[in-house]
């Protein structure tokens, strides 16, 4: 039986608090920072209800519709659910790889929610199939992608390289049927905070040397994906736009069946 969090708006309320503390210390408003709950392995079931708990709380604290998202690893989950989350009309993330075979399959189900993006492009070859799919009617056109970029060089982490990734990110930015919208990246896994945040600046870097490039389809490239349960104040700090959390609103993930 799946453990369940005794209160959702509690544990929410916990992240919103982090991240409102770090965008005190960063002289940042916290409008400016979005939620995407993390749903890998979370049942349907829950995460509609971490959706209300998160739009409720909004709603008590601002006064302001809700700003969250959600965000599902893998293809295989993100088809799983979307059916039963498609009525609530969210903004919905794929954040986790995704192969070329798979395309389809994902574009589908994200078509199912009011409005979906990508997260996880890396490649020349990945997006050129995605924009082919877009211009094809897979999906809404166009459709919002992310750069992935590896900025701890770990290579058990996906994305393309720091080095490389602002001639990729001008080359997506020009493709039919796609809007690029920003970068994401996974933080090092390291307990040394100063080599955490470094990473986190140097997308941060790069966004801005896109976007000031002038080059065609890169001016909507703004948006930053990056922290998670145990960095967002590092990313916070370092210019985040959307904070990926799953750990601190669900507790421990229960294991794929």
């Amino acid at each position: 039986m799946l453990s369940m969090p005794l209160d959702l708006v509690q544990t929410i309320a916990n992240v919103c608090d982090r991240v409102s503390a770090a965008c005190a210390a960063g002289a940042r408003d916290p409008q400016d920072v979005r939620l995407l709950l993390a749903t890998k392995t979370q049942p349907a079931d829950l995460v509609r209800r971490a959706v209300a708990a998160a739009q409720g709380l909004d709603l008590r604290t601002t006064g302001r519709g809700a700003r969250v998202l959600v965000g599902e690893n893998r293809v295989q989950e993100l088809t799983a659910k979307a059916p039963d989350l498609a009525d609530l009309r969210l903004e919905a993330h794929l954040i986790g790889p995704l192969q070329s075979n798979k395309v389809n399959h994902a574009l589908r189900a994200l078509a199912l929610h009011g409005s979906a993006c990508v997260e996880s492009v890396d490649s020349w070859e990945l997006a050129r199939r995605l924009s082919d799919r877009a211009v094809a009617g897979a999906t809404a056109s166009p459709l919002d992608v992310f750069l992935q970029v590896n900025v701890s060089g770990e290579p058990t982490k996906s994305g393309v390289s720091p080095q490389a990734a602002s001639d990729l990110a001008v080359a997506v930015g020009g493709l039919a049927g796609l809007r690029l919208r920003g970068f994401m990246t996974i933080g090092a896994n390291s307990a040394d905070r100063g080599l955490v945040r470094a990473g986190f600046d140097t997308l941060r870097e790069v966004r801005d040397t896109v976007v000031s490039s002038g080059a065609v389809g890169t001016s909507d490239a703004v948006e930053l994906s990056m922290g998670m349960s145990r960095d967002l104040e590092e990313a916070v700090l370092a210019g985040a736009t959307i904070v990926r959390v799953g750990t601190a609103v669900f507790g421990t993930r229960p294991p794929l069946g």
